[in-house]
């Protein structure tokens, strides 16, 4: 079967190289794909932010299955209108993916399910912000309500920039888009879990959790980006707190989504804080993660294909996913500037050498072709990805890798997973 992969990213590049690994599968396809894709599967062009360009191209193509990677065209309906036209499509409904596309919407599903969040209130005029910035301590966390690829969470240490905060995203100074609800949010203080589960609308599979590393700088320091590296380990969650989180945030979310008549099909990804009172949801994504998609399915040994066929056909109650024991970890190799202004266009040299150390895979973020040659084409450049029997060895073949990689400006992180290793 031809299997169809929307996305250009790291995540898209790790879906497919997971999905090549299938015995089912004869040809992978990324629309538009990036340069490193390129090397394990057929890329096409198509606009992302057009539905009808994506039908097109799967009406021409006819996979057996389309893999949606990111949330603009889940945002958009892509999996709605592919399936009107009779295709196999892995990932939620544009009303489903509301989880992640209004974060109103999910703070409202979240309340009424009773599953653990942060206090909150959602503020649609001048008035209603004033009224609820006096019921929260600083300091408190003000949110866009759309998609603004992490740039729409802003922590405030005081009531007055917290206004100020909300005001910017209100006028569309902030994001330069104007903001009709703005959410004002308590703070919670502990470690980030990304929780990661498969759900078929009705069951739900959790995949082995991660930890991403959001700040650009050493330490966590510096501003947000999409993430700069994200490890993952069998000691990060043990069975117990799993059972719990799928019991009370995991399997509670499937079933209010299924009561409400929105059935969530794809993946869920609950990003946790473990808090002193117990996980709490910070957020929903309706898709894969990126990058911690790059270290999970480094551990994952069972067929991606068969798995996400279970989750299309409703099946997920009879599937069992195997994990390799130890540990993975991905460093991502970043443009000098990002996540601010960057050039693009730089040849990146020591890729094969990389990639002939045991255990390393290297996906591509932002690359492309240019004259036979891969060079940069984002601010997220590589995820430098490896496993090994505990963090400590995925951590060094993945450093090592980088040691092989060159491209002008190349920045990473120095201290992914920095938080495990201080607890042995």
């Amino acid at each position: 079967m031809k299997v169809l992969i929307l996305g250009s990213g790291g995540r898209e590049h790790a879906l497919a190289w997971s999905v090549k690994k299938s015995s089912r599968v004869t040809e992978v396809i990324c629309a538009p794909g990036n340069g490193g894709m390129a090397a394990i599967a057929r890329c096409v062009p198509v606009d992302l932010k057009d539905v009808e360009a994506m039908v097109r191209l799967a009406e021409a193509e006819q996979p057996g299955m389309i893999i949606v990677g990111p949330e603009l065209p889940l945002s958009l309906g892509v999996v709605d209108a592919l399936q009107a036209k009779g295709m196999r499509v892995f990932g939620p409904s544009q009303q489903a993916a509301m989880l992640e596309t209004s974060k109103s919407y999910a703070k409202r599903f979240l309340q009424r399910h009773k599953i653990p969040t942060a206090n909150y209130a959602v503020c649609t005029t001048q008035a209603e912000l004033e009224a609820a910035v006096e019921l929260f301590h600083a300091p408190i966390v003000v949110k866009a309500d759309g998609l603004f690829a992490g740039k729409g969470v802003i922590i405030c240490e005081s009531r007055q920039t917290a206004l100020e905060a909300a005001q910017g995203l209100f006028s569309g100074q902030l994001l330069g888009e104007a903001e009709q609800q703005v959410i004002i949010e308590e703070f919670l203080e502990g470690e980030e879990i990304s929780f990661l589960c498969l759900s078929d609308g009705k069951y739900v599979r959790p995949l082995v959790p991660a930890q991403d590393h959001k700040r650009i700088g050493e330490g966590d320091t510096g501003p947000n980006t999409g993430g700069m590296g994200v490890y993952s380990t069998d000691a990060m969650l043990d069975p117990a707190m799993v059972e719990w989180v799928m019991r009370h945030i995991a399997m509670p979310t499937v079933r209010g989504m299924a009561s409400e008549d929105t059935p969530f099909t794809g993946v869920l990804y609950c990003g946790l804080m473990m808090t002193a009172r117990g996980p709490q949801v910070l957020e929903f994504n309706a898709r894969f993660g990126d990058p911690e998609t790059q270290a999970i399915l480094m551990r994952l040994e069972n067929d991606l294909v068969d798995v996400l066929d279970d989750c299309i056909d409703g099946k997920l109650a009879g599937t069992e996913l195997r994990w390799s024991p130890g540990a993975s970890a991905c460093v991502i190799a970043s443009s000098a500037g990002y996540p601010g202004a960057y050039t693009t266009g730089l040849p990146i040299t020591g890729l094969e050498d990389a990639a002939k150390i045991p255990g390393v895979q290297v996906f591509h973020s932002g690359s492309a072709l240019k004259d036979n040659q891969v060079v940069t084409a984002g601010g997220r450049v590589l995820g430098v990805t490896a496993s090994g029997s505990s963090l400590e060895e995925a951590l060094g073949r993945a450093y090592q890798a980088l040691g092989e990689v060159h491209f002008e400006g190349m920045y990473y992180r120095h201290d992914i997973g920095h938080r495990a290793l201080k607890k042995k």
